[in-house]
């Protein structure tokens, strides 16, 4: 009896479920596609108004240029006609909008910035153009239409153009909006612009431009035609039906032997005149609504089943009872499997742990033998390039000494006595250069000034003369009109510059050019240093690795690789770059890059 009265009510219940819960699920998701197309709709109005907002002004700004004017004045003369058309190509070009054109107060276009294509506005009247007539009446003016000569569709400006406190003619700034347009294609919203008169003039489906979606009666086609806004352009009702749910815009369209039902929002720009709309299309949200009222069937059947269940749960009890005494004996036997499982791995844990303890014994000894090889690699690293700075200074030193001698020798005191003077400062050099081996370590609170790059130069040429002359190279210096100041420190500047001319003098010995040009520019607030060779240039498999630590291709003995690493750092630390690459007419070129002086005072300032 139980059983019998619970199919009867059962039917019931289920289609009152399926009403009841296909109406509110009807409302929520239309709710939400209403929200998210108000969003697609939002950005499509602040796209659309954006991109016209840019032009706006534009044409007024243009009617007060000269040119313009002087045209209105003599719209015959064809020097300012020619004149005229190069300024409007010009600016169209760099806008890039449209169409720019001039025209007088008889509606007859005489200059425009496609003067010279072949669908030229030069010549045409467009009296008949309500942005014509509202900017002759000297109001600024908006419209949107299909060109009739170029056959483009374009948002229009207009304005008038002033000459002498009169009126004397109207210009036009034709926008295109094709961008915009293209960007709504292929998109999950159908979005359309439709003019005041429901005709679709821009839309992401083509199929539905030039159509109306209100009754293109005659009145309404009249008011079209005189403006003649979308020039021959054929207009066509577009098939569709409007209904409503839930306080929500519905429209039905057909094409193609099928019918789509979409939801609509709109809305209308004043400024442009027109109404922009996004459909969405609703069958997401049917499919959504079937999905809940198959669920609600489901739910109302499963409790209907339920319902039997319990209804049979004393004929089920003992059964029950059997297969949970069941259940638990096989529970017993897992636990017991899984404690003794359990065990074995815990054993295997604590030789793990054992084991980690050991390894970490070992990486903690591996650890303090590296930071002790670290440390020698640096003192070796600090004894190398010690030996290397002193190397140069050094050779000259010896070779100012030797000529000193023969000097003396010939009793040509004078000149043996400058030598001396150069051999001092070259002692002076090396005890700077003690002084500063900190530099590997890159001094932070060293205070950098302005140096005179014509002084440095000089200095340098004293130590760098003798690996030239044995080099049988020329240095070649051009610091400009007004040699330039950098900012840095003069005694590690001369480091760098010797390094890298010393090597340039490497490179070029034994060719057929062995030229070697030093130019300084200054560029803005930097100046760039070039120290040019004409030798074999740099490899690339070795440009990347030039300025490491003891990297040289100089064979054993003639190169410990530190000379140019040190350079780097040094010039880094002034706030420059360093870089090599090779010149398009052979060798290498090492480029410098300083701060200019002047840029030192002023922050100082």
């Amino acid at each position: 009896m139980r059983h019998a009265l619970v199919f009867v009510i059962l039917p019931v219940f289920i289609g009152l479920a399926a009403f009841q819960g296909g109406a509110v699920a009807t409302r929520a998701y239309m709710e939400e596609a209403s929200l998210q197309a108000s969003s697609a709709l939002r950005l499509a109005v602040s796209a659309l108004g954006g991109h016209l907002s840019r032009y706006e002004p534009l044409p007024a700004l243009i009617a007060d240029h000269d040119d313009i004017k002087a045209l209105l004045r003599a719209p015959s003369n064809p020097a300012l006609r020619n004149t005229a058309n190069a300024y409007l190509k010009e600016i169209n070009t760099l806008l890039r909008s449209s169409d720019i054109y001039v025209m007088t107060m008889d509606g007859e276009t005489i200059s425009a910035s496609n003067y010279d294509g072949p669908a030229s506005f030069v010549g045409q009247n467009f009296s008949y153009r309500p942005y014509f007539q509202d900017a002759a009446k000297g109001r600024q003016s908006r419209f949107y239409a299909l060109g009739t000569t170029s056959l483009k569709r374009g948002y229009y400006f207009a304005s008038p153009v002033s000459v002498d406190g009169a009126i004397r003619g109207v210009i036009v700034f034709k926008v295109d909006i094709d961008s915009i347009e293209a960007s709504w294609k292929g998109g999950e919203y159908k979005i359309f612009v439709a003019d005041p008169e429901g005709i679709i003039f821009m839309t992401g489906s083509p199929e539905w431009l030039y159509s109306g979606i209100y009754p293109l009666d005659a009145a309404r086609l009249a008011r079209t035609q005189a403006s003649r806004r979308y020039a021959e352009a054929p207009l066509k009702q577009l098939p569709l039906r409007e209904s409503g749910e839930g306080g929500h815009r519905l429209m039905t369209i057909t094409g193609g032997g099928a019918s789509r039902e979409y939801l609509v929002l709109s809305h209308y720009m004043p400024e442009a005149d027109w109404t922009v709309n996004v459909l969405m299309d609703t069958a997401s949200v049917r499919g959504q609504v079937r999905t809940v009222v198959i669920a609600v069937v489901l739910f109302v059947c499963l409790a209907g089943l339920a319902l039997a269940i319990l209804l049979q749960r004393r004929a089920r009890t003992a059964e029950r009872l059997r297969l949970e005494e069941r259940a638990r004996n096989e529970l017993e036997h897992r636990v017991a499997e899984r404690t003794a499982d359990l065990a074995r791995v815990n054993e295997q844990i604590e030789l793990e742990i054992a084991e980690r303890r050991l390894t970490e014994q070992e990486l903690r000894k591996t650890q303090a033998d590296l930071i002790q090889a670290g440390k020698l690699a640096g003192l070796g690293q600090m004894s190398a390039a010690l030996s290397h700075e002193f190397n140069q200074p050094l050779a000259a030193a010896k070779t100012y000494a030797d000529s000193a001698a023969l000097l003396i020798d010939r009793g040509r005191a004078g000149e043996a006595r400058d030598n001396l003077l150069r051999i001092s400062g070259l002692v002076d050099r090396m005890a700077s250069i003690s002084r500063h081996l900190r530099n590997f370590a890159r001094k932070p609170n060293e205070k950098l000034g302005p140096v005179a790059l014509d002084t440095v130069i000089d200095d340098t040429l004293e130590i760098v003369a003798a690996r030239l002359k044995t080099a049988d190279a020329t240095l070649d210096v051009d610091l400009g009109k007004n040699p330039p100041a950098v900012v840095a420190g003069p005694v590690r500047l001369q480091q760098v510059l010797v390094n890298i001319i010393t090597n340039a003098a490497d490179a070029v010995e034994g060719q057929a050019d062995r030229n070697i040009q030093l130019k300084a520019r200054r560029k803005g607030a930097k100046v760039l240093l070039t120290v040019r060779d004409h030798g074999p240039g740099v490899p690339p498999a070795i440009a990347e690795r030039i300025f490491d630590p003891f990297f040289t291709t100089k064979g054993v003995g003639k190169g410990l690789g530190l000379g140019l690493s040190i350079s780097y750092n040094i010039v880094k630390d002034f706030g420059g770059s360093l870089s090599v690459a090779n010149h398009a007419d052979g060798g290498a070129v090492f480029r410098i890059e300083l701060d200019a002086a002047e840029k030192m005072k002023e922050a100082a300032e």
